[in-house]
C-alpha cells in the first residue's frame, strides 16, 4: 500500500492529521492520538 492510501485520522488533542502506523495494526479503531505526547496531555486534562 502506497503511503498517499494509509487511512488517516484526526488527533482528538492537536488536531493534526495523522496516518496510519504498522505498530497500530491491532488496535487502530482504538487508537485516539498522534503520539505520545498527546496521549499524555489528554491524561493531565482529565484529571
Amino acid at each position: 500500500m502506497k503511503k498517499s492510501e494509509l487511512p488517516e485520522k484526526i488527533c482528538i488533542v492537536c488536531n493534526r492529521p495523522f496516518k496510519w502506523r504498522k505498530k497500530w495494526k491491532l488496535n487502530w479503531k482504538q487508537v485516539k492520538y498522534c503520539s505520545k505526547k498527546c496521549s499524555n496531555l489528554a491524561k493531565i486534562i482529565k484529571g
